[in-house]
């Protein structure tokens, strides 16, 4: 196997698509980092950092620019700033965005990772989305979604997405690391 130890993921460690971007990059030799916050505990434990509350800040956005970006409230705004404020961590470390969920007729995509994929578009980052419902991976080119298959070529990406991910998300997931490394 090719020493892939300067290559790093980084995520959150959620349970679904977090947990199974970890697993995969460890069963590749990758470095994994999974940012997360005082009394926030993660399905992944390696390769943990905790962010600090001054750290959370630089992530800091109002809440209304996120609704409005993503076109929807939050119920909960308290409970998911801290996600959203570690989201931006994920992006702003990885050169590459790939998220795992479901792209909307509005061009957002469903839930938390959502913020995170609007994230990769306001920072000009490469951004592809699986959609698991329409079994395919999607990129951001052009101010529209189109059919296109990512590839790792960077030393950093992020890797987002649903806590429900499906078989096929997995299988899209597994499909992806090998592409670009070959057999675990």
């Amino acid at each position: 196997m090719a020493d892939r130890s300067h290559i790093t993921l980084y995520s959150g460690g959620h349970k679904g698509a977090e947990s199974e971007f970890g697993r995969l990059a460890e069963a590749w030799g990758i470095q994994e980092v999974n940012f997360s916050f005082e009394g926030h505990s993660t399905e992944r434990s390696r390769g943990v950092r905790e962010l600090t509350p001054e750290q959370l800040d630089k992530g800091n956005v109002s809440m209304e620019i996120v609704s409005a970006r993503m076109g929807r409230k939050f119920a909960q705004a308290n409970k998911i700033r801290k996600v959203i404020q570690t989201l931006f961590h994920m992006v702003n470390s990885g050169y590459h965005v790939i998220a795992v969920g479901w792209i909307q007729p509005d061009d957002t995509v469903k839930g938390g990772t959502g913020w995170g994929v609007e994230l990769a578009k306001l920072f000009n980052r490469p951004v592809h989305v699986y959609d698991q419902d329409r079994k395919g991976w999607f990129v951001w080119e052009g101010n529209r979604w189109t059919a296109g298959m990512p590839k790792i070529e960077k030393n950093t990406f992020a890797g987002t997405g649903t806590r429900n991910l499906t078989d096929d998300g997995k299988k899209a997931l597994r499909d992806l690391f090998e592409s670009a490394f070959g057999p675990a």
